[in-house]
């Protein structure tokens, strides 16, 4: 008797401890991505990493699908995949977490976007395998996607329409099916991985979406990554804000350097050894423990 309820516990606690946010296991996904080397869209890096990004996520028990479109940049005409990773919920509406995978194209060095690119990646791999062992527990109560973007990156300089070429067509697709009515709300992830982790709040982003995950945050002891300052970052959360989803950015632009500096970004320095284990780690556990709030939030709201 006391065996059995010793390995019970011991079950349980092992169950407990896989549905728990590893930021290690999300840093080795991120290494396994520089490893690819730049992937930049329509490269065969990329194509091999996203190969790689859907046997992780079919391992982990989710269902996968793909969104090709071709996308129309200044260098022509560019073949782009979104991927679309889903844990079905108790009801149809969707709460999507999503990023980009892709790595700014340059000629004049070799760039592997550890944190941008890399550092979204791999904390949606880490949160799709933490939800789906939650979800063969107890599914949600709202349908779960992650998303993870092509095409984030301009191809040559950001403007509204060299940058976001796949959460545009995401939502573009969403609107020609009819589903866009299904989102009820999108949190993206961007540069999260930085040792210096400090997260500004993002001043497009739903107001009350950021201020609950601000308030997770300080609830789990992590207010001092999730500051208070302001500033404005376009990424891939705008295609949604423009389509009328409430959506928030979480981004860490301080990336090397001074503070404001961004010493890092875009330069051949983005490399592994600047992503932390711990930021992941801070992130993730932030993102998972604000979702039983947002299905209350968006219930209160009659957003459900």
């Amino acid at each position: 008797m006391r065996r059995a309820l010793a390995a019970g516990l011991l079950l349980a606690g092992l169950a407990g401890a896989a549905a728990d946010f590893d930021g290690l296991r999300a840093l080795r996904h991120v290494e396994r991505l520089v490893a690819f080397g730049p992937r930049p869209s329509g490269s065969p890096a990329l194509a091999r990493a996203r190969a790689w990004m859907l046997g992780e996520l079919r391992r982990a028990g989710l269902v996968v699908r793909e969104q090709a479109f071709t996308a129309l940049t200044p260098d022509g005409a560019i073949p782009m995949v979104n991927v679309i990773a889903e844990l079905p919920g108790r009801r149809a509406e969707v709460i999507v977490m999503g990023g980009h995978y892709d790595t700014k194209y340059f000629r004049e060095f070799r760039f592997v976007g550890a944190n941008d690119g890399g550092s979204s990646t791999g904390l949606l791999l880490e949160l799709a395998r933490v939800l789906a062992a939650r979800h063969r527990e107890t599914p949600p109560p709202f349908t779960y996607w992650l998303v993870f973007f092509d095409g984030e990156e301009a191809r040559r300089e950001w403007s509204a329409s060299d940058s976001l070429y796949g959460s545009r067509a995401f939502v573009r697709g969403l609107q020609s099916s009819g589903e866009l009515g299904r989102l009820r709300a999108v949190i993206v992830v961007d540069m999260i991985g930085d040792r210096d982790l400090g997260i500004r709040r993002e001043a497009a982003s739903t107001p009350w979406l950021t201020e609950l995950l601000w308030r997770t945050a300080r609830r789990l002891g992590r207010g001092a990554h999730f500051l208070d300052a302001v500033h404005a970052v376009d990424d891939d959360h705008r295609p949604f804000l423009e389509a009328g989803v409430p959506a928030a950015l979480l981004i860490d632009f301080d990336y090397g350097g001074r503070p404001g500096e961004n010493a890092f970004w875009h330069t051949p320095e983005d490399t592994l050894d600047k992503v932390s284990a711990r930021s992941l780690a801070v992130v993730g556990e932030v993102v998972l423990e604000a979702l039983p709030a947002l299905a209350h939030e968006l219930t209160r709201r009659g957003l459900d």
